[in-house]
């Protein structure tokens, strides 16, 4: 690890760090709902309502903007000599034409659940009206959410590209929180009454990250003031790149919807919340190391393109890999390894059943083998976007889309596999959008693997398998523990997690993948100018 770039890891531990937080109170949220809700009519249309407004938010908020809008941003700041009012100009301008869209488009969506609750999931097997109705109800409540997030992403953006990237990162909490006292204060013996507090606590949530996005923006100076909306050639430029961004950068979350959408249409009721729980802890690991690095890496590689250093940028890159790998691939290992273990001592209490849990384990393994593959895009399509090539990795984001819909076609009809052919499908489809992306950067000559990545990742793996090993054995001895109390269960899983750490890092210097002076080097905190801060 000698030589990654610092400020990219301190970066990538500020939002890592911040977005861990927020995955464990999101997990702390799905356990709530599995025991209040479990796996059934109403989380079954929680969930499908909830996609929605995440899909949108995944695609356009955390996306595209991170992907057009940041590289636009840090050019009008190298162009101004580091100016920040050229780039600040340029975030009102955008923000003028996204407002009156974002409002229009809500109220369309308004208008037209019930046609889209439909598309989503044929009416749902056997043609539950009460349960399309509910479906159709929580996605009008909860849409609005998308208002807000986009909003709270192009403030985040312009933080983010002056290196400031905690009070972005932080904003996710801010949901979690929210979804969590929702539970805890209106849960009810219903479990739909209580699904549709969730559905309320959803939108109430996004207007509280917009407060606090507009706090932080105050804080560091910058006010972003509404104008008359008018497109400008910067924004014009602006709308031509965030439509392939989205697609681009949201493939997975497309791959995701389409799953969902032939589970809710096909399966078996509870399918769509297996799906979802089994997601929601491969989305773990993916929200700490893949969107963290993501976004420390986009301003930076952005940066050195536009100044011409085609050397530190294929640099930058190369180290953003191998971090990925050295935190990614242990996780995916664990996951393949005790998943229904992980989901059992975590989920199954209350409303949510062994039956539940055992659904839900085999998902998780089958879909834990894109868990790298989904990483690795968020490290690879940036070096597109940063050069102003927005076709490429749409043109490949629609090939692993098909891969995904074809897979998902053939194990739903035409094999046993179903839900699971589902999750293997998704999986698969991460891994041809990253070899599709890797041999394009490859051959355009603009970025490839580097030695040390290469070696280090083959180490890097080996200690994971071996870890997957000891973690196998351990479980099958824990398994009355990981079912007992809260306790007992927290004991357990203290022990697995401190079994993991110890032997995959205690082989990984053994095996000099990594070493404590590299360590050492990384976390130093060395002086930086102002400008970076």
């Amino acid at each position: 690890m000698t030589g990654t770039p610092n400020n990219l890891v301190r970066a990538t531990a500020t939002i890592g760090g911040l977005t861990l937080i927020s995955r464990i109170l999101g997990f702390v949220r799905d356990m709530l709902m599995a025991r209040f809700v479990g796996a059934g009519l109403a989380a079954d249309c929680f969930y499908i309502a909830f996609r929605l407004p995440n899909l949108f938010r995944a695609l356009f908020a955390e996306g595209a903007f991170s992907i057009a809008f940041v590289p636009m941003f840090s050019k009008e700041l190298v162009a101004a000599g580091g100016d920040q009012q050229s780039g600040i100009r340029f975030a009102e301008d955008a923000l003028s034409v996204l407002l009156p869209v974002l409002l229009l488009f809500t109220g369309l969506m308004q208008l037209f659940a019930h046609q889209i609750v439909w598309a989503m999931t044929g009416g749902f097997p056997g043609g539950d009206p009460a349960k399309f109705q509910l479906a159709v109800a929580f996605t009008q409540i909860t849409f609005p959410y998308l208002l807000f997030i986009s909003l709270v992403s192009l403030q985040g953006g312009v933080l983010n590209s002056l290196n400031r990237f905690s009070a972005a990162a932080a904003a996710p909490v801010l949901l979690n929180v929210t979804l969590i006292i929702g539970l805890v204060v209106f849960h009810t013996g219903d479990k739909t009454a209580t699904a549709h507090a969730q559905s309320i606590a959803v939108t109430v949530s996004g207007i509280m990250q917009f407060l606090w996005l507009v706090w932080a923006c105050h804080k560091a100076g910058i006010h972003l003031h509404l104008r008359w909306p008018s497109i400008t050639p910067k924004v014009r430029q602006l709308l031509r790149v965030i439509w392939p961004a989205a697609i681009g950068a949201g493939a997975t979350q497309f791959n995701l919807f389409i799953s969902t959408t032939l589970v809710a249409r096909y399966l078996v009721e509870g399918s769509v919340s297996w799906f979802y729980y089994a997601d929601r802890l491969n989305q773990l690991p993916l929200g700490l190391v893949g969107i963290g690095v993501g976004t420390a890496l986009l301003p930076g590689l952005s940066r050195a393109i536009a100044s011409g250093d085609t050397t530190m940028a294929s640099h930058t890159q190369n180290r953003a890999v191998e971090l990925v790998l050295i935190l990614t691939l242990p996780a995916t290992a664990a996951l393949l390894a005790i998943a229904e273990p992980l989901i059992t001592a975590l989920l199954q209490h209350g409303a949510f059943t062994a039956r539940d849990s055992h659904h839900t384990g085999q998902v998780l393994a089958a879909i834990a083998l894109g868990l790298p593959a989904y990483v690795l895009i968020k490290v690879l399509v940036p070096g597109f976007y940063a050069r102003g090539d927005t076709k490429t990795p749409v043109r490949i984001a629609i090939i692993s889309m098909l891969v995904n819909l074809v897979g998902n076609i053939l194990t739903v009809f035409a094999t046993d596999l179903q839900l699971m052919g589902i999750a293997y499908s998704t999986a698969l489809s991460a891994w041809v959008n990253v070899i599709l992306l890797y041999w394009t950067l490859h051959r355009e000559a603009h970025f490839q693997f580097d030695a040390r990545v290469k070696i280090t990742g083959a180490k890097l793996l080996l200690a994971s398998a071996i870890m997957a090993v000891l973690l196998l054995v351990v479980a099958k001895g824990l398994a009355l523990w990981l079912v007992g109390s809260l306790l007992s269960r927290t004991l357990a899983l203290s022990f697995l997690a401190t079994v993991a750490i110890v032997s995959y890092f205690g082989i990984a210097f053994a095996l000099k993948a990594l070493t404590w002076r590299d360590l050492k080097t990384q976390l130093s905190r060395k002086k930086t100018s102002k400008a970076t801060q």
